[in-house]
């Protein structure tokens, strides 16, 4: 049987950087669309700290949040799990999964994970405290990648890669 693409998504900075104070230390707008056109529709796995730092849920998507503390109480959309293989079994029904960090998240994931979309920004953020694993280019190829220049919205260059793994 064919694995579900497990896909992890994230932005980060040359350094790795991924957050501050628990919040993104960067705002694109274009990446934030991004984000949510591939996630609608498609179940997130997330850690506890990301889905605090969120608003509220994110229309159209399952959220699953792992956690090491007592389970809260779920909801059709919000489910609370203790480990991978209880976060996988929470997509069933779905053609695929994102994994959107933070980054205890994303290094768990990094062995099973079957794609990545990555945004890299190009700026080095100095007073982050939250970082992305190393990426293993003996794991992964570039697929595609699209150029998003420095604009009035946008105040860092930065670069959309799918990757797939080897």
């Amino acid at each position: 049987m064919k694995q579900k693409p497990l896909i992890i998504i994230s932005a980060l900075a040359e350094n790795h950087a991924i957050g501050v104070n628990n919040t993104l230390p960067w705002r694109l707008p274009n990446d934030m669309k991004r984000f949510k056109q591939l996630t609608y529709g498609f179940p997130m796995i997330m850690g506890r700290k990301t889905y605090e730092s969120m608003k509220g849920l994110l229309p159209g998507r399952k959220h699953i949040v792992m956690s090491r503390k007592e389970p809260q109480h779920s909801t059709k959309d919000l489910v609370f799990v203790n480990d991978i293989d209880s976060a996988i079994k929470e997509t069933k029904g779905s053609e695929k999964a994102y994994i959107i960090g933070g980054s205890f998240i994303y290094a768990l994931f990094m062995d099973i994970a079957t794609h990545m979309e990555l945004t890299h920004i190009h700026h080095r953020f100095e007073k982050a405290d939250t970082f992305f694993p190393a990426i293993d280019d003996n794991q992964w190829k570039v697929t595609s990648q699209i150029e998003h220049p420095i604009d009035e919205k946008h105040a860092f260059e930065f670069t959309y890669k799918t990757y797939q793994r080897i």
